[in-house]
């Protein structure tokens, strides 16, 4: 079917993970779908991350909730179809270089506990040996959280997808967005390069590029570029077997500098690779490499795991996260315009968050009572 022929309950602007997720519990629902993506499916930040399906590097607020609902999404609805996208429940590791990290960490903990999620503290450097015998012994301790995970990003956008299309979603590719369709006040749908697409309800799901499309429509959402590099290795003998990372990196993920910052991230993929982050800056879609960024990246990761200090690196890559001034993602429709819908500015937690996104989403389109409220005020999309 040409996209000129085409309409549908919900048309869904962008085939990332996020759009992938939404479009599969919106078809799952009954609703006809449509996904329209100017590239490839995954062609941009989800074909340029690490995958992560994480609990331990949210602040107590509504990004956390969300986060636990996601984590029950992946676990249990999702549960049958964990091997089509490596679901790996590795657990993570969060460790503290002095007694103040320690301190700011215990905190941390003791917040996140009261409200469900499950964490251990490690007072001394030798419990976080016997989790990871490869790291820095002058450490001073840490955190353990069982229910951190990991996904292969790739296959995760690609196989929600294929589900979706299972369940009747229609996918054009290669197919770029140039207007948001309304009538009386209301998205109504889309115009592409390829033809109008009429619709009831239309879904940003355009990640770092949501801005550029929310802006198709006169409404302005702010969500920018926020680029990050992330390292490969060689297949190595040496074995991370958790998402470890420094305590830091909690605070850089909730900061809104716009200049390079690096944390410590490091783990292990089955092949044998070491994975090394996180960094993050704010410089627009700018693709240069950049040697500074790598080398931080790298000596950061050392100082995590110094065995790791021969090691070649195979590759680096960057993508760049959907930032949101507030580090809140905008989810729900747009009150400026009604029948246009945002699922955007998920920073660097897009994929773990994604399935909850998606079945909150599709749960609103049906006019059905939303496992979490999306009419708070902490949870609705921007408000100027």
């Amino acid at each position: 079917m040409r996209a000129s022929t085409a309409r549908a309950d919900v048309v869904i602007v962008g085939a990332g993970v996020v759009g992938a997720a939404t479009a599969y519990f919106a078809a799952l629902a009954g609703l006809s779908t449509i996904v329209v993506e100017r590239g490839s499916i995954a062609s941009g930040t989800s074909s340029r991350c690490e995958g992560n399906v994480l609990v331990s590097d949210k602040e107590v607020g509504p990004e956390l909730e969300l986060s636990l609902y996601a984590q029950r999404v992946w676990r249990e609805d999702l549960a049958e179809h964990a091997e089509l996208w490596e679901f790996e429940a590795k657990g993570g590791l969060v460790v503290a270089g002095s007694d103040t990290s320690m301190r700011g960490l215990a905190d941390l903990v003791a917040h996140q506990r009261e409200l469900g999620i499950r964490a251990e503290m490690i007072d001394d450097i030798a419990g976080v040996r016997e989790l990871e015998p490869y790291i820095n012994p002058a450490l001073a301790g840490g955190a353990f959280y069982p229910d951190d995970a990991q996904v292969q990003p790739l296959l995760a956008t690609h196989q929600l997808l294929r589900l979706a299309r299972e369940h009747g979603a229609q996918l054009f590719t290669r197919t770029a967005v140039t207007g948001i369709l309304t009538s009386v006040g209301r998205a109504v749908g889309i115009d592409t390069a390829a033809g109008r697409i009429s619709a009831g309800a239309v879904i940003n799901c355009a990640g770092p590029w949501s801005g550029e499309v929310a802006a198709l429509a006169g409404v302005h959402l702010p969500v920018l570029p926020r680029r990050g590099f992330v390292l490969v290795t060689e297949p190595v003998p040496v074995t991370v077997q958790h998402k470890v990372y420094a305590a830091e990196y909690v605070g850089d993920v909730a900061s809104s500098d716009a200049g390079l910052q690096v944390s410590p991230v490091v783990e292990g993929t089955p092949s044998g690779t070491i994975l090394m982050g996180a960094s993050r800056e704010r410089v627009g879609f700018d693709r240069t490499f950049s040697a500074d960024a790598i080398a931080r990246i790298a000596a950061s990761g050392l100082g995590l795991f110094p065995a790791l200090r021969d090691v070649k690196v195979q590759r680096a890559y960057s993508g760049f996260r959907p930032y949101c001034p507030d580090h809140l993602p905008a989810i729900g429709e747009d009150g400026r315009l009604p029948g246009l819908w945002h699922a955007a500015g998920h920073e660097g937690a897009g994929v773990g968050l994604s399935v909850g996104t998606g079945k909150l989403l599709a749960q609103a389109l049906r006019g059905q009572e939303t496992d979490l409220d999306l009419t708070r005020s902490d949870l609705i999309v921007w408000k100027e």
